[in-house]
Order: structure tokens, then C-alpha cells, then sequence
């Protein structure tokens, strides 16, 4: 984070100049309207259970290791070295906190670090703050979490996956392939707007948030330490020239803090109610629901059967998410059909109409093929090991460590958001391809050495091949769906839309894969798949015994 511009466009280089420019940036970016007054008491009379030592114990587990501290200086790793003495003082002050809704000073001050995104590095607008807070602070936060986590799974719906207990990014990833490949087979032309907000988490104004928390049956207590939390609170930028001057923060919730995601998911969800965004309206009709949105925290997709449906739905989300202080970022929100089209307005604004989009980090086609997306993670794999490149030709690192690096550092990247993806034969032989890439760079062995791929593998000695890793992680990701009673993901994976096939020989379907590999019908693997035993030894004998292409 070097050199950056100040409102003008004019580059600032010097030290000073650079501080009071994020001091500036990020004190109007969390300002309060001045046409908002506080109402609320401070003080409830009405409070919840007492805070028993046991959930102490369980927050101070769960707070993670090896992160930054807060303005404090106070490790985590302190804390749980401490053990029954740290619990025992924490659990007296997270008592007095609890009942007398007063939070210590130093837990309202944060420092934010601004983390650079896509974009030029000189605007600030396109760093991401985030929050380093007290680790003594978010033993009270994780309680609190704890005792909301029941009011959140009660009033949002199955269409919002973000942080939720056995929900996750790869939900949402496979929802999207799954409808495209359904309306392809059915002849159904689909809708999409993924829609991106500008500064989501820094815009929730506190007031409609506190309302908002109320109205869906918050215990006023909760509300009220939440309340208090966010009253008075201060921060500082940690720039490479030293810390800005302190500022009052007066809208948004921390992006760091463990409680943001859920206290932005009920606000997105008021938004939603209020554009009367429920499976009556416009949407996608699959096994009997009307699916019209998929979120994941504040990545929105909405969808729709027709393009006035479509534009109806982006209307009402439009007008709503600004009265509750949130905008649009409309180059950044895109439209795709699973047919050509030209470009969108919107009241007048231009929306770009694309035939792919990064959703959640993983490339979604107009056409639900995933040869696009494999190549890429194949690519992100290739620059992942040129990155590690000096570790892997060092000969003080043993053949088994790297080993364990590649596998550590590299296949993850290539197989994100596999779960979704429908393999073909071509593509089966890029991956066992770069996987063999993988190897012979380890053993300094091009394929100019003339050496057999099996001669590779007998040195290198893979538990198994990365192919069948994806396949692994694909049959572990059906059981898990099968083994729920009704979800919506199970809805979209064994649904079906209204409409008539087109005639000739049907394209392969991400179930066709499943089929063939364990060569069951659906019926079959649904009675296999409630024995999770049973459903892991068959994995396990799938892909142990699956074989590479070019062996």
C-alpha cells in the first residue's frame, strides 16, 4: 500500500499527506446521516439467562490462533494459555457486560487495515477495510452469536446460504449449473442478475438495523448490547506510514467482526421482504417451488422465467436496498440468459449482458459447461506451483514433503467448487494431464527426459490421482444432499421443470456422472446413502480404483 490519490484525482506521496487521506476516506465512508436520531434506551430492563461458564469455555476454544491483535496487543493464543484463570476472569466480565449492557471502551475501538481488491491500487475506494478488534472482545461477540444463532436459523429462509450451519459457498455455486442444465433439457430460457452492492457491509445504517433486529423477535436485551456495541465507536487506519488520527464510526458493521455476516443477513433479508420477494412472485419453477433469488451473504442472484419478470424483481431489490442504504454497484452487476442478448437498462443505466460470470469465485456459463471453469482452475494450479517454485526445486526439502505441498497448496485451488462440475472425457485428461505436470516438475523430469508416466507415479507414489479426488469430493457432496429430509439444494439436483426435451440424444447431466460411476440407479443410491458407512466404503472403493487416462 503505497502511493494513493487524494478526492481530485492528484497522487499523494508524502506520509502525512497519505494518512490524512485514508483518515479522510474512511471517516466519510462510515459518517452517519445528520438526519437520523438515536431513540433507542440505552438500558432494558428485560434481560436473557445469565452467561454460564461453559459457554465462556466453548468461545474461548473456538477463537481461532495466529490471527492480529487488537488495539490492545492481547493475543489469543494468551488467553487460552491462561485456561480456568482466563475463564474465570472473562466470565466475570462478560457478566457485568451482560447485565449492565456496557461494553469497556477499548472493545469499541478498532483498527482497520485496508486490504487492495481488483482495480487501481491508488483509489481507495477499491481497498477493502477490515477490522482487527479486541480477541478479549470476541469471547463476548462468540456468546453472543451463540445466543442469536437460534432467532437467525428461524427467520431466513433456505435460499440464504451464507454462513449457516451446514450450508456453504458450494451450495450456491452447484443451485446455478443445476437450473441451467434442467432449463436446457426442458427448452426454458432463464433470467440471471447478480447483483453487487457497493460497500455492503459499510453501508447498514444502524438504526434501520436495530428496527429491523426488533421487528424479526430479537430479544430487546441482545438488541440492546448489539445497540450499545455500536454506540461511540472509533477507529484508526494501520497504513505503511504509521496509524491515522481516531475517527468516530457511525454506519456499517465490522468486516472481521464474527457477527457481521449474521447481522448483515437478517438486514438482507428485511430488504428482501419489503420488495415482496416470496415464492408467489416471479421466479423459476422447479418440483413445485418458485425459486426467484439465491444468496450468499451479500452476493444476490435474482432469477426469473421471463425478462419482465426479471426486470420487475431487480425494480423492487433496486428501490428497497436504498431506503435501506445500500446502492447498486451497477458496473459490477451483470445480466446473463441461457440464450444471446443485447444489453440491459435499468431506470436509464446500462447493465452489461455476459455469457459467463464469477459467482463465488467459481466461473458459472450461459450454458451450464464446465470445461470453461476446469480450464481455469487448471491455469490457477500452473501459476500456484510457478509460485512455489523455489520450494519445490530445493534439495533440503524431502520428495515426500513436496509432496504433501503440492497437495496442500495446489489441488485445492484446482478443485474449488469441483462439486459442481460434469466431467467429460476431455477434461478427465487435461486434469490427469496437469496432475502428471505436477509431478514431473517435482522430479525435475520434463517430458523431454523420455521417462513413462508410470515410472513417475511409482516414484512419486499419489494415495490417489486428482481426478479422483474430484470424484470423491463430488459422491461425498450427493450423499450429503440425499441424507437431507428436504433442502434446497436436493430440490434443485432432483427437480424437475415443466416443459418438453428436445429431440435427439440428451446432453450429459452432472446426475449422469454419479450413475455411471457407481453404476446404481437414483433409487438404489438413495437407500445407500442413509448408511453413511456403507455410502464411504463405496466412495472409497470408486475412487481408490479409478484409474488415469494416460497411465
Amino acid at each position: 500500500m503505497g502511493m494513493i490519490k487524494n478526492k481530485d484525482g492528484k497522487d499523494l506521496t508524502e506520509a502525512e499527506e497519505i494518512k490524512k487521506r485514508w483518515r479522510e476516506y474512511t471517516e466519510d465512508l462510515y459518517r452517519r446521516d445528520k438526519n437520523i436520531e438515536d431513540s433507542f434506551d440505552s438500558v432494558v430492563n428485560e434481560l436473557e439467562p445469565d452467561i454460564l461458564r461453559s459457554e465462556v469455555e466453548w468461545a474461548l476454544r473456538s477463537t481461532a490462533n495466529n490471527k492480529a491483535a487488537g488495539e490492545d496487543g492481547i493475543p489469543a493464543e494468551l488467553l487460552k494459555i491462561l485456561k480456568d484463570d482466563a475463564v474465570k476472569v472473562m466470565h466475570a466480565i462478560c457478566q457485568q457486560i451482560w447485565k449492565t449492557q456496557e461494553w469497556p471502551s477499548d472493545w469499541k475501538k478498532s483498527i482497520y487495515i485496508p486490504i487492495p481488491k481488483k482495480g487501481n491500487a491508488k483509489e481507495c475506494s477499491n481497498f477493502r477495510t477490515v477490522a482487527l478488534i479486541s480477541h478479549a472482545s470476541k469471547v463476548m461477540l462468540k456468546i453472543l452469536q451463540g445466543r442469536l444463532q437460534q432467532y437467525m436459523e428461524r427467520e431466513l429462509p433456505d435460499v440464504q446460504a451464507g454462513f449457516r450451519k451446514g450450508r456453504g459457498m458450494r451450495d450456491q455455486i452447484a443451485n446455478i449449473p443445476w437450473i441451467i442444465e434442467e432449463a436446457r433439457e426442458f427448452q426454458k430460457n432463464i433470467y440471471f442478475c447478480f447483483i453487487d452492492y457497493s460497500k455492503a457491509f459499510d453501508c447498514v445504517d444502524h438504526n434501520k438495523l436495530w428496527h429491523v433486529l426488533g421487528g424479526m423477535g430479537i430479544p430487546s436485551h441482545l438488541v440492546c448490547l448489539l445497540r450499545n456495541l455500536y454506540k461511540d465507536q472509533v477507529a484508526t487506519v494501520r497504513t505503511d506510514h504509521g496509524t491515522t488520527d481516531w475517527f468516530k464510526i457511525g454506519k456499517g458493521v465490522w468486516q472481521g467482526c464474527i457477527l457481521s455476516p449474521y447481522l448483515f443477513n437478517l438486514y438482507a433479508e428485511h430488504i428482501m421482504r419489503r420488495a415482496g420477494i416470496d415464492e408467489s412472485k416471479a421466479g423459476v419453477k422447479i418440483s413445485g417451488r418458485n425459486i426467484n433469488n439465491l444468496r450468499y451473504a451479500d452476493d444476490t442472484t435474482l432469477m426469473a422465467e421471463s425478462e419482465e419478470e426479471l426486470r420487475s424483481l431487480i425494480t423492487k431489490v433496486k428501490e428497497e436496498s436504498a431506503k435501506a442504504g445500500l446502492q447498486l454497484n451497477i458496473k459490477k452487476t451483470k445480466i446473463m440468459v441461457t440464450r444471446p442478448i443485447d444489453n440491459w437498462q435499468i431506470e436509464g443505466e446500462n447493465v452489461e449482458a455476459v455469457a459467463d460470470f464469477i459467482f463465488l469465485g467459481a466461473k458459472i456459463t450461459a450454458d451450464a459447461d464446465c470445461s470453461q471453469e476446469i480450464r481455469r482452475r487448471l491455469l490457477l494450479g500452473r501459476r500456484a506451483m510457478a509460485n512455489l517454485d523455489k520450494i519445490l526445486k530445493s534439495r533440503d526439502i524431502t520428495l515426500a514433503t513436496k509432496v504433501h505441498i503440492v497437495k496442500a497448496m495446489v489441488f485445492p485451488i484446482v478443485t474449488y467448487g469441483c462439486e459442481s462440475w460434469t466431467i467429460r472425457k476431455a477434461e478427465r485428461k487435461k486434469i490427469d494431464a496437469f496432475e502428471l505436470w505436477c509431478w514431473r516438475k517435482i522430479l525435475r523430469a520434463p517430458w523431454t527426459t523420455r521417462r513413462s508416466n508410470q515410472s513417475i507415479l511409482q516414484e512419486i507414489m499419489p494415495d490417489c490421482s486428482l481426478e479422483g479426488r474430484i470424484l470423491e469430493a463430488k459422491l461425498k457432496y450427493f450423499g450429503h444432499i440425499m441424507r437431507r429430509q428436504e433442502s434446497l439444494e436436493k430440490i434443485m439436483m432432483l427437480g424437475k421443470m415443466e416443459g418438453k426435451r428436445k429431440r435427439g440424444r440428451p446432453r450429459v447431466r452432472w446426475m449422469d456422472g454419479i450413475l455411471e460411476v457407481t453404476g446404481s440407479s437414483l433409487k438404489e443410491l438413495g437407500t445407500v446413502t442413509t448408511d453413511r458407512e456403507l455410502w464411504r466404503g463405496l466412495v472409497h472403493e470408486v475412487t481408490k480404483s479409478r484409474k488415469r487416462l494416460n497411465e
